[in-house]
């Protein structure tokens, strides 16, 4: 089975000239939380591995709180 994603996909073009927003930074971790749960689903006791995907985790849920704050202000100021 086949899952949508929920983030867009990013050309290379816009990589190069947006790698420093939010939104991109936000699918790069979602990138990388994909990658290591699935490593983690094999590889059970790799607790550094678990460490790194909780930190991405909690970078992750701050970008995306500062995102919907950030847009939040933007409706109102509209």
């Amino acid at each position: 089975m086949v899952k949508k994603s929920l983030i867009s996909v990013i050309t290379q073009e816009e990589k190069e000239e947006n790698s420093g927003s939010v939104e991109f930074q936000v699918s790069h971790f979602t990138n990388k939380i994909r990658r290591l749960t699935s490593h983690l689903q094999l590889h059970k006791r790799d607790f550094l591995s678990q460490r790194g995907l909780r930190i991405i985790l909690g970078k992750r849920q701050r970008l995306l709180t500062y995102l919907s704050k950030k847009n939040k202000d933007d409706v109102i100021r509209n």
